[in-house]
């Protein structure tokens, strides 16, 4: 069997902390890229295209030219299952924004941006190496990816997502990975697994930092609040939402009711629509509150570069003791914190 695009990729399932271990279920810890997942052909046979394909199966090997010409370095009949990302030369930095830009270009745009803005594929699971290996187990197929990067002395674009087994690393790499551009978490994989198309087979854990943030309103209503709306004055003293937080439980939802107060006349976001979710186009039906109460919340890692949450955050509890002037400022990021 020969595995042509659409595949559907292996997904995981999210947790909020490192599954216990198993003695007689061994497993493999990667690091999380915060990129697009893709997957990648190259031609069994001279003349053919290489292609890329998204998580839900769109092809995208025209908005990344340098991908496709870097694809030279690697053999035949290959399918790997990768992250992709961008780098920002300018800012010198991993950019989630500029991964964006190339993933809606097309054309000369697309090979303008690949200059200013290279691509990058980390690699995590070999599909095809010639023949299909979905059935190989875990080890199996990362043995077979490592052996190619050795073989091939592949360099960049192509990378290959760290991996260890050892506990002692893993801590290390919780430890130190908010100073790396980039790494959002970890994937936790049994070393035994074959590959599942769409099943959640594997684990994933997001780094989620205590940080602050002004209440701009709720939806719900002031007695019975279900979602704070969150913002950050910006060095203009413009607030700026930075996000939204999940449902309140019961309990939260009380004592934050107990703190609001009704927006007065010429509060900044009279008329500002708040998405339903980052990038979505539907809105919250939200209402305004004084933005004098500070919450602590729990954010991820994923923050675009203005400094607006990509996923939702987790309410922890209303800091009465920090004043609005000590709240981060828009763009901090979630490793910021008044203590």
């Amino acid at each position: 069997m020969v595995l042509r695009p659409p595949v559907e990729p292996m997904l995981a399932q999210a947790a909020e902390v490192i599954p216990p271990v198993r003695p007689h279920v061994p497993v493999a810890y990667e690091k999380k890229f915060d990129g697009h997942r893709a997957i990648l052909f190259t031609p069994a046979a001279p003349g053919g295209r290489v292609l890329l394909q998204t998580r839900r199966g769109s092809m995208i090997e025209d908005r990344f030219p340098d991908l496709v010409a870097a694809a030279d370095q690697l053999p035949a009949g290959l399918v790997l299952d990768g992250e992709l990302l961008v780098w920002d030369v300018e800012a010198g930095r991993l950019s989630f924004e500029g991964l964006q830009r190339r993933a809606a270009a097309r054309g000369r745009t697309a090979a303008g941006l690949a200059a200013s803005r290279p691509a990058y594929f980390v690699a995590f699971d070999v599909l095809q190496d010639g023949v299909e290996l979905l059935d190989l187990p875990y080890r199996e197929r990362r043995r077979r990816l490592e052996v190619l990067f050795a073989s091939r002395a592949l360099t960049a674009p192509w990378t290959l997502c760290p991996m260890t087994t050892d506990l002692a690393t893993v801590r290390e790499w919780l430890e130190s990975w908010t100073d790396v551009s980039g790494v959002e978490g970890l994937v936790i994989k049994p070393m035994s697994q074959r590959y599942l198309p769409r099943a959640r087979g594997w684990s994933k854990v997001r780094r989620r930092d205590t940080t602050e943030a002004l209440v701009g309103a709720v939806t719900g209503s002031l007695a019975r609040p279900q979602l704070l709306v969150l913002g950050r004055y910006d060095e203009t003293g413009r607030l700026r939402a930075v996000g939204h937080t999940v449902p309140l439980r019961p309990d939260q939802a009380r004592l934050v009711a107990q703190q609001l107060a009704t927006a007065d006349p010429g509060h900044p976001w009279n008329g500002v629509r708040f998405a339903s979710a980052w990038g979505s186009r539907d809105a919250l039906d939200a209402v305004l509150v004084r933005p004098d109460l500070v919450a602590e919340i729990s954010a991820d890692r994923s923050v675009d570069r203005g400094g607006v949450f990509r996923h939702p955050l987790r309410f922890k509890r209303l800091r009465l003791d920090v004043a609005v002037e000590d709240v981060p400022r828009f763009g901090a990021g979630p490793a910021a914190a008044v203590g």
